[in-house]
C-alpha cells in the first residue's frame, strides 16, 4: 500500500481481474473457434510495425482494455499462424488449449521450480513427468532429465554434460561428429562450449540425408591417427530439412565400441515413439547417452516446452552443480530433487506442468492418435503430389514431412529452380496456406510438414491445389 493515498500498487481489484481474465479467455477462445477462417500468414503492416519501435515508455496508466486491444492489432494481427491448419511450414506448432490453461496457472501462481522445498510438489510433477517419458523412450531406470526452452538448450545441456563425463574440462583435441543434416543448433551449442569450429566434424549425409556408418568409421581412424580426441557423434532422429533418421543401432555400436558419447537430437521426431510407426522409424533411439526433444512441436505443447534426457540422471548434477553460501540451506534436499544443479537455470519455470496435464486430460491414447495422424497426412500429401504430376518427390513421407520440387513439363532444371524458389514468396501473398523451402542434394525444394492433428484432407488437397496454380503462374512468368 502507498502510505500517501493508500491505494494499492500494482494491483487490480477481484472484479477488474475477473473482467481482465474473462475477456482474455474469451479472446482465446475467439481465435482457436475462428483460426480455420483467417489467412495463415498477414500482410505485414509495415507502418504500424515501424511506429511500435517509436512509442516513448509510458508514464501513465492506460486501460487494460486498450492496451488488450494495442496488443491484438500489433501482435497477433502481425504473426504468421503457426497453428493454423494450413500452416505446413517450418515445424508447426500446433498447441492444445489444456497446456495454454497449465502455462496460465503455472504463471498465476507464480511457481518457482528450481529449489525443492520452495515448490516440492512442482518438482515432483516434473520428475514424474521426465520418467514418463524416460519410460515412454525405453531409457534405463536410472535416466532422468529437466525441462528447458527447448531444442537449442537441451542440445547445448547434453552437449555440456558429454564435454564433461568425455574430456573432463580438456577439450585440447576433442573432436565431435555430425551429418551435413544436423540442425545449427548443434555448432552453435559447441561453439558456446568452447570448442574450435574446426573441432566439429560435419560428415556428408548418404543418399537418404543419414549420417553414414561407414563415412563416420573412417572419419575415426583418420583423426585418431592424426593425434585427435574423437568424442562424441550427434545423431539426428527427424531432420529439420527432410524428417530423416540416422541409422541409430549402427551408430550406436560404433561409439559402444570407440567409447564415445552419443547424442540423439530428436527434438521434432523423437514423440514419435509413442507410436508403431515412430517406433519402427527410431529403432535405437534408447541406446542414446542423452536425447534432445521439443514437445512444444509433436507433443503439441505452446512454447516453450523442450526436455533433455540423460542416461544416468546423476551426470545432471555432476556437470552442472554448485554451491553458493546463499543456497547452503537448500541443499538438505538432495541434488536430484534441486532443479537447480540440473542444468544451467537457476530461475526456472514451471514448464512440466502443461505436459503433465495434456496427458492426465487427453490420455496417451489420444496423443499417440493424434501423432499418428502426421504420418497419415504426409502420406496422403505425397500420393496428391504424385497423383498432380508436376511435382518431383524429393523425399518421400517421413515422420510426418515430405519434401519436393516443382517438375515443368519441358525438363528445364533451371527453371524448376526458378520456380520452386519463388513459391514461398507466393504462398505468403497469397496467405492461403503456408509451406517452407530448403536445399537438398543441391537444389531448393518445398517442404510440408504434416503434424499439426487439425489438419484435413482437404486442406492438404486445397493447399497442394493452390501450389499447382502458383507453379504455373510463375512459370508463365518466368517464360
Amino acid at each position: 500500500m502507498s502510505e500517501d493515498s493508500g491505494k494499492a500498487i500494482l494491483e487490480f481489484s477481484s472484479e477488474e481481474m475477473r473482467a481482465f481474465g474473462y475477456r482474455v479467455i474469451d479472446q482465446l477462445i475467439d481465435y482457436y473457434q475462428t483460426r480455420r477462417d483467417k489467412p495463415v500468414v498477414e500482410a505485414l503492416d509495415s507502418a504500424m510495425l515501424d511506429a511500435i519501435l517509436h512509442e516513448p515508455p509510458p508514464r501513465a496508466p492506460m486501460p487494460w482494455r486498450e492496451v488488450l486491444a494495442q496488443f491484438e492489432a500489433q501482435v497477433v494481427n502481425a504473426s504468421n499462424r503457426v497453428d493454423h491448419p494450413r500452416f505446413f511450414g517450418y515445424i508447426p506448432l500446433a498447441n492444445n488449449f489444456a497446456g495454454v490453461m497449465a502455462d496460465t496457472l503455472a504463471a498465476g501462481y507464480n511457481i518457482f521450480n528450481a529449489v525443492w522445498l520452495q515448490g516440492p510438489g512442482a518438482a515432483q510433477i516434473e520428475r514424474l513427468t521426465v520418467d514418463w517419458l524416460r519410460q515412454l523412450f525405453g531409457f534405463p531406470a536410472a535416466a532422468g532429465g529437466t525441462f528447458v526452452s527447448g531444442g537449442s538448450v537441451a542440445n547445448l545441456t547434453a552437449l555440456a554434460v558429454a564435454r564433461q563425463l568425455r574430456l573432463a574440462g580438456d577439450m585440447r583435441a576433442a573432436v565431435a561428429y555430425c551429418s551435413d543434416q544436423s540442425h545449427f543448433a548443434i555448432a552453435r551449442g559447441l561453439r558456446l562450449l568452447g570448442f574450435a569450429p574446426g573441432q566439429l566434424r560435419v560428415l556428408p549425409s548418404d543418399g537418404r540425408y543419414r549420417l553414414p556408418p561407414a563415412g563416420l568409421r573412417a572419419a575415426l581412424r583418420e583423426d585418431r591417427a592424426a593425434g585427435l580426441r574423437p568424442f562424441c557423434v550427434i545423431a539426428t532422429a527427424g531432420s529439420t530439412n527432410c524428417g530423416a533418421v540416422d541409422p541409430l543401432h549402427a551408430l550406436a555400436d560404433i561409439c559402444a565400441e570407440e567409447a564415445l558419447w552419443l547424442h540423439i537430437d530428436g527434438a521434432y521426431g523423437a514423440p514419435a515413439m509413442l507410436t508403431e510407426r515412430g517406433r519402427q522409424a527410431l529403432s535405437g533411439l534408447e541406446r542414446a547417452d542423452s536425447l534432445a526433444l521439443d514437445a512444444h512441436k509433436w507433443l503439441f505443447q505452446p512454447i516453450e516446452c523442450g526436455v533433455v534426457l540423460l542416461r544416468q540422471r546423476r551426470w545432471l548434477s555432476q556437470t552442472f552443480k554448485a554451491a553458493p553460501e546463499y543456497l547452503k540451506d537448500m541443499e538438505q534436499a538432495g541434488e536430484e530433487r534441486n532443479f537447480m544443479y540440473q542444468g544451467i537455470q537457476l530461475t526456472r519455470q514451471f514448464r512440466a506442468l502443461k505436459l503433465w496435464m495434456s496427458f492426465k486430460i487427453f490420455g496417451l491414447d489420444a496423443i499417440r492418435e493424434a501423432i499418428d495422424a502426421g504420418f497419415d497426412a504426409a502420406q496422403r500429401a505425397e500420393a496428391l503430389l504424385r497423383q498432380a504430376g508436376c511435382w518431383q518427390i524429393i523425399t518421400p513421407a517421413q515422420l510426418a514431412m515430405v519434401t519436393f520440387r516443382y517438375r515443368p513439363a519441358a525438363g528445364d532444371d533451371a527453371l524448376a529452380d526458378r520456380v520452386t524458389q519463388g513459391l514461398v514468396g507466393a504462398l505468403m501473398a497469397d496467405g492461403f496456406a503456408f509451406a517452407s523451402g530448403t536445399r537438398l542434394g543441391g537444389k531448393p525444394v518445398l517442404r510440408l510438414v504434416c503434424n499439426n492433428p487439425r489438419a484435413t484432407a482437404e486442406d492438404l488437397r486445397q493447399t497442394i491445389d493452390l501450389l499447382g496454380r502458383l507453379a504455373r503462374a510463375l512459370e508463365a512468368d518466368i517464360r
